[in-house]
């Protein structure tokens, strides 16, 4: 089973339990199939995690980018689904 490290918490688990984010173009979403083209970066499935990951600015040093403020709205929306 392939393991990756949550960009939140840092901690490395099976990457069936982390949730995948993908940066395509200049498109940064969330990539629930695990499949979907481009540079991916994972975090656990806990809005905790998330909030973490983007306070600290550690998705766009994964990506090497700035991440746009648009994407940046979607992935707060998507972290208010999610449990603490």
């Amino acid at each position: 089973m392939p393991k990756r490290t949550c960009l939140g918490c840092r901690q490395v688990r099976p990457k069936a339990e982390l949730t995948r984010i993908v940066k395509r173009s200049d498109v940064v979403e969330v990539d629930l199939t695990g499949s979907k083209p481009g540079r991916g970066a994972y975090i656990c499935k806990s809005a905790g995690c998330l909030d973490k990951m983007l306070s600290e600015g550690r998705l766009a040093r994964s990506f090497k980018a700035q991440v746009a403020k648009q994407d940046l709205e979607k992935l707060v929306k998507y972290a208010s689904k999610l449990e603490n």
